[in-house]
């Protein structure tokens, strides 16, 4: 009958415990013979005559099973000469043997010399040489000896490094100098299709390789638990212990970043350990900890994850990039309805809905889910009678759903409040047609392009650009709002003057970082100041035009590609080229408002909480103003009139009109006020 693997096991370790000693005890009788001492009276942890055969060390040929002990394993994986290794159980005999320090001392007659040095391992030791202490010998270029201060090199305390010792013992653990640094690991769980595709693709990479220097993996992208569930799933499928630690844990000091990288190394010689770097928090390392992480990458030759939303560039290694996508339309699909399906099954046409806007990772699926779930149990707890009526389960999906990106965005981009409505923006009927045909395109998207196959006929210019266009305070961004609110969909306001770089390519890191925020939560983004980026530039005069198209180019490309709805905004649409134009699928105008409108505007611009006495709304109108100047100037006299504990009245927008005239070195004309008091 065969023994169990347990009980296999233990036998093993058993066996590898008296080689070990073994080894041990053929080096005390070195040092007893040249000491003259015979050991007696001294106090010995362990009888040497009971691990030696016929008075002679082990043979690991004579090993009882086919696995080798441990010391000559080590010794093959870093190349130690007969003389390394026993200088390695020299060290190693001090920390089993209380009497080995004396038989130390009395080799060399010195009573302070009472440890392993490399002058007594010359002494009693055969073929011995110089190099075994060199810097670049394996036993101290993997660190497996330490060597003591303040002595001649050759007198100095010679001490094994811990891991190494227990490791000899049979005890396997990761290095506490980098146990500190770990983060934590994703048990490993089941990945999407795609993502599937990209283990196999990385696993065969690295298994043609795994005999030589293994290629440094980046993998890119806003999905950060499925890049880390990937490098998973890789290192499991090869028998790789994966270990996390950030980019943040990278030391800058040249001499503590090698020793990283050598107890990696090592690691991965022990015990086929391999490493995930994490660069995801990094947005924008300070030069020091990009050059850091840089060095450490370089000539890194154990399994090496490193995981970034942008991609690391490195000068001396090449890095095997994999861009890590959230799982496609079908996987994200399939997600929703299997995380719903605890909750209800008659949500089919929402999830096409949500799958359309939200391009969500499978963890905020799963995680948009147990948030609707819970709030589903904490409403039947409650007394339905003292509550409101509680959302239907679809806005509740929704709404959770629109701020899966605002962690993100909110760092990047001004959040806009969406409370303007159709009634509060003033437009020409032409021009308000074209924004509702706007509305239409973001909430029929996946109608037409899914459902009636319109995607499948073409992938380019998909996504939903605008171009607003028109003078300050005209109400562009309120018609950006006014979408947001009809759409149910988070505003996000983009300064175009402070994303522009004179630095090549940050411009379109920047507008990456913006765009792959925004993907989930489907957001409305708004690009104010587009003639920073834009103006007359499609011919090229020099070096500065020629870049300066390339990031137009860049932008107009991932608007084509966003899932959500990209506007533009310029206060002079033919500072923009045509070129440039034609890539733009709506182009909104907003007039100079004339009289009626302004009236209008005046009618529409105070709450109906403001008390106002004795308005004129015609002579208010002729005050040649865009509409956020109408705005500035009502709200001016709403605090003059409540300063005075008054309605709002016509002296009090007066005031008011003055001093909006004077922000915009203007006069203010008689024609325009006569008659207002």
């Amino acid at each position: 009958m065969p023994e169990s693997r347990l009980n296999v096991k233990e036998k093993w370790f058993e066996a590898n415990q008296n080689y070990l000693m073994g080894e041990i005890a053929r080096l005390r009788q070195a040092l007893q013979s040249k000491s003259g001492l015979t050991g007696e009276g001294m106090a010995v942890s362990f009888d040497p005559h009971s691990f030696l055969k016929d008075n002679q060390s082990p043979n690991p040929e004579e090993f009882p099973f086919s696995t080798p002990p441990l010391l000559a394993q080590l010794c093959y994986i870093f190349g130690l000469s007969p003389f390394e290794r026993d200088i390695l159980l020299l060290c190693a005999g001090m920390e089993f043997d209380g009497s080995w320090g004396a038989l130390c001392a009395a080799v060399v007659g010195n009573s302070q010399l009472n440890y392993p040095t490399f002058s007594l391992a010359l002494t009693i030791l055969p073929q011995g040489h110089w190099g075994a202490l060199a810097p670049n010998g394996p036993l101290r270029r993997w660190r497996l000896i330490e060597i003591g201060e303040g002595n001649a090199l050759t007198s100095s305390l010679l001490r094994i490094d811990e891991r190494i010792l227990h490791y000899l013992r049979g005890i396997q653990y990761l290095d506490e100098r980098l146990a500190v640094l770990e983060e934590p690991m994703p048990m490993p769980g089941l990945l999407v299709p795609s993502h599937q595709q990209l283990v196999q693709q990385i696993a065969a990479t690295w298994g043609q390789a795994l005999e030589g220097q293994l290629p440094t993996v980046q993998l890119c992208g806003e999905d950060a638990v499925s890049k880390r569930a990937i490098a998973r799933a890789v290192c499991d499928r090869l028998g790789i212990q994966l270990h996390a630690i950030s980019g943040e844990a990278i030391p800058t000091d040249t001499s503590q970043l090698n020793l990283m990288k050598v107890l990696y190394e090592r690691e991965w010689a022990l015990n086929h350990t391999g490493l995930l770097l994490n660069c995801d928090p990094l947005e924008t390392p300070e030069a020091a900890r990009e050059s850091a992480i840089a060095r450490f990458i370089e000539n890194f030759t154990s399994p090496l994850i490193v995981t970034s939303r942008d991609r690391i560039r490195q000068r001396q290694q090449a890095l095997i990039t994999f861009d890590v996508y959230h799982p496609t339309t079908n996987e994200q699909r399939l997600i929703w309805k299997n995380a719903l399906a605890e909750i209800t099954t008659e949500l089919d046409g929402q999830v096409d809905l949500l799958v359309s806007h939200f391009n969500l990772s499978a963890a905020a699926i799963q995680a948009t889910c147990l948030t609707v779930k819970s709030l589903e149990q904490e409403t039947s707890a409650e007394d339905q009678s003292e509550n409101p009526e509680p959302s239907p389960l679809h806005t509740q999906l929704w709404n959770i759903c629109c701020t899966q990106a605002r962690p993100r965005l909110d760092e990047l981009a001004q959040r806009i409040d969406t409370v303007a409505a159709w009634d509060d923006l003033i437009l020409p009927e032409k021009e308000r047609n074209v924004l509702r045909e706007i509305a239409a395109h973001v909430r029929q998207r996946s109608k037409v392009y899914e459902s009636w196959g319109f995607a499948r006929k073409s992938k380019r210019g998909l996504g939903i650009s605008a171009l607003f266009a028109g003078a300050s305070g005209t109400g562009k961004t309120m018609a950006a709002e006014v979408l947001g609110n009809e759409l149910r969909l988070d505003v996000y306001r983009i300064d175009l003057s402070s994303v522009v770089s004179k630095y090549i390519g940050e411009t379109e890191k920047n507008l990456r970082r913006i765009f792959d925020a925004a993907e989930g939560g489907g957001a409305i983004l708004l690009f104010d100041e587009a003639d920073a980026l834009f103006g007359k530039r499609s011919e090229v005069k020099d070096s500065h035009d020629r870049y300066a198209n390339i990031e137009v180019g860049y932008l107009l490309q991932r608007m084509e590609a966003y899932r959500g709805l990209a506007i533009l905004t310029t206060n002079l649409k033919t500072s923009i080229d045509q070129a440039f134009l034609r890539r733009i699928r709506f182009i909104v105008q907003f007039p100079f408002p004339d009289a009626n409108q302004r009236t209008e505007i005046w009618q529409h611009i105070f709450p109906q909480q403001t008390p106002t006495q004795g308005l004129d709304y015609k002579k208010l109108a002729k005050l040649n103003v865009a509409g956020g100047n109408i705005r500035n100037i009502a709200l001016n006299a709403a605090f003059l009139a409540a300063d005075a504990d008054e309605s709002v009245q016509m002296k009090h927008l007066l005031q008011a009109a003055k001093s909006e005239y004077v922000k915009l070195e203007r006069p203010l004309t008689d024609v325009e006020i006569k008659g207002w008091v």
